[in-house]
């Protein structure tokens, strides 16, 4: 898609005629005293004595004013006579005067290049620099400084042959099924007018940050063919009062105009908010949701005027903004499953140059839970990789070591840990890898290494699961509780002594347990009943307990019984398996990273 800038010229024009005024203004007043050749006041005995040293050359008389110059006519003098002195005249010319009329106004050049063009050229650049500086903060709005004219600020794309299309969206086949309805509608609206079926007013693309919504919602504009308006919710919000909602009428206004096409406006919950009524809320924000409601309830959908949006809070929008007739689809965008990674990484492979053995199968169980930009960033930063190694295309490898970086950050080579610390990160580490092995249901063990990371992790054990899970039962999250405590486990059997690497463990571990008591009703003293609640699910999700502080302090004992327990349970599986824990854990201090199938093996020995 091509971008095409609109900006409103209006009230440039209306500056440059406001220019003009006052130039006309200043050239009748002040710039004909300023032109005027200068005049200098003298006494009746100073001209007598420049007459008769024949130090005279123009003489004009007016009455009893006479304006002289001197010889060379470089000067110009002003006096009045003596009504006594009748000789005046003839002593003029006795000394070589001239009597004629002396003009102390400029050359019409002189007059228009000091009145009109010298003057002309700061407006003109003050001009020229408004216009800048206003295209520059409000996205080419013009009119803003005077309160005149307006314009939306949108970002307007035209068709072009280079345009974004679905093939170029991968991992998202349902949200791809469903626009596809409105290009079809868009193509051929005359099928769809047949059977009596409207063109879908408006669909709002929830998901959370970095799956397409926005690449979506081009290739939506590239399949159909039509403009393609591009806006972001905060461009709306102004400082003064009623500058969103001229904004919001002008963007429908553009739009009427080029159907059919599409709106689409990115983060929309920045103005479409529930509204709570108080007093003291933004009315510049509720004025402008007020007046994209009744522009979506106004506006001609025969016309194919569609309006798309994209946003990861759908929860915080308000109720009137999602009916039927204003957003009449709410279409997901999640995270891609296994299948739709492996396309993900397809499509942006194409753009680096790969080894020919490359799979990106496994690629894609490591990179469990990533959303499609990040995924682009695993494909960029493998091929940034293979150049710092003098590689002239990316290996398996170095997407491997992507994904790690992405999880967990640069290995930091500067941080070198003492002998004591580096055999306690490596049992920690292997304790966690024990534990997960030793259970059922639990995801087999990929990678164990004991180099820190930029993210602040001295170590890590990766585990990837075989395939993609959506439900998890009370067993599983069982055990996840007692990997998350092998670490400590291990440490406290080995140095009968616990340190600050467990931290995060803990933390993981009392979220899960809390969760399954009082979210996922897997407590059998509270049984089948929800104390929490989650809000902001596309943005890691908040939850917020709902209970009496009593109930409270029951969770809270049950929670530390729960990780108690699975603690002695890893504690317990490591003890009995205690001469493989010395093993691995000095095959890992002294290789400082192992595979699972190395792990597996010594294990099995």
């Amino acid at each position: 898609m091509q971008e095409v800038k609109n900006p409103s010229k209006r009230p440039l024009v209306y500056y440059y005629i406001i220019a003009m005024l006052i130039l006309m203004v200043l050239n009748m007043t002040f710039f004909p005293s300023v032109l005027e050749k200068k005049v200098q006041e003298v006494s009746y005995s100073t001209f007598m004595s420049m007459t008769l040293d024949d130090n005279i050359g123009k003489v004009q008389i007016e009455g009893e004013e006479i304006t002289f110059t001197d010889k060379n006519e470089e000067n110009i003098y002003k006096t009045t006579a003596i009504d006594s002195d009748s000789d005046m005249v003839q002593r003029v010319y006795d000394h070589g005067g001239d009597l004629s009329r002396i003009d102390t106004q400029p050359g019409l050049l002189t007059s228009i290049l000091v009145g009109w063009v010298l003057p002309l050229v700061p407006f003109l650049l003050i001009g020229y620099f408004i216009r800048k500086r206003m295209q520059k903060s409000m996205g080419g709005m013009d009119g803003m400084m005077f309160g005149m004219g307006g314009g939306s600020g949108a970002k307007v794309y035209v068709p072009s042959s280079s345009g974004i299309r679905f093939a170029d969206v991968a991992g998202e086949d349902e949200a791809k099924e469903l626009l596809s309805e409105i290009v079809d509608f868009l193509h051929d609206p005359g099928k769809y007018a047949a059977i009596g079926a409207k063109l879908p007013k408006g669909a709002l693309l929830v998901g959370p940050p970095g799956t397409g919504k926005t690449l979506l919602a081009k290739a939506v504009a590239g399949e159909a063919n039509v403009p393609f308006f591009s806006i972001a919710g905060s461009e709306f919000v102004e400082m003064f009062v009623g500058r969103g909602a001229a904004k919001v009428r002008d963007l429908f206004k553009q739009a009427n105009e080029k159907a059919p096409c599409i709106v689409f406006i990115d983060e929309i919950d920045t103005i479409g908010k529930k509204r709570d009524g108080q007093m003291m809320g933004n009315d510049e924000r509720e004025q402008t949701l007020n007046q994209l409601l009744t522009e979506m309830d106004g506006f001609d959908g025969s016309k194919g005027v569609v309006v798309l949006a994209a946003t990861n809070r759908p929860d915080s929008l308000d109720p009137a903004l999602l009916r039927p007739g204003r957003f009449d689809r709410r279409i997901p965008v999640e995270l891609p499953d296994l299948q739709g990674r492996i396309a993900i990484l397809k499509v942006h492979a194409k753009k680096i140059r790969l080894a020919e053995d490359v799979d990106f199968e496994p690629i894609a169980k490591t990179a469990a839970g990533a959303s499609g930009a990040e995924l682009a960033n695993i494909v960029n930063e493998a091929a940034l990789r293979a150049v710092r190694a003098g590689r002239q295309y990316a290996t398996q490898e170095d997407l491997q070591e992507s994904v790690e970086v992405v999880i967990a950050g640069y290995q930091k080579k500067s941080r070198v840990l003492s002998d004591q610390e580096k055999k306690i990160v490596a049992y920690h580490e292997v304790g966690h890898a024990l534990v997960a092995a030793l259970q059922n249901h639990s995801a087999p063990v990929q990678k164990i290494t004991i180099i820190p990371r930029t993210s602040g992790a001295l170590g890590y054990t990766l585990q990837v699961d075989d395939g993609d899970h959506f439900l998890m039962s009370k067993d599983e999250l069982l055990n996840k509780i007692a990997t998350y405590t092998g670490g400590r486990a291990a440490e406290e059997l080995v140095f009968h002594s616990i340190t600050t690497g467990a931290s995060n463990d803990i933390e993981q571990a009392t979220k899960l347990a809390r969760s399954m008591i009082s979210r996922f009703g897997m407590s059998e003293e509270f049984g089948f009943v929800a104390f929490e609640t989650m809000t902001n699910q596309y943005l890691g999700g908040d939850a917020s307990l709902a209970c009496s502080p009593e109930t409270q302090a029951r969770i809270d004992k049950k929670v530390t019984e729960l990780v108690d327990e699975q603690y002695q349970k890893a504690l317990g599986l490591l003890k009995d398996h205690e001469g493989k824990l010395h093993e691995i854990a000095g095959y890992l201090y002294e290789h400082e990273t192992i595979t699972g199938q190395e792990f597996m093996d010594i294990l099995n020995r």
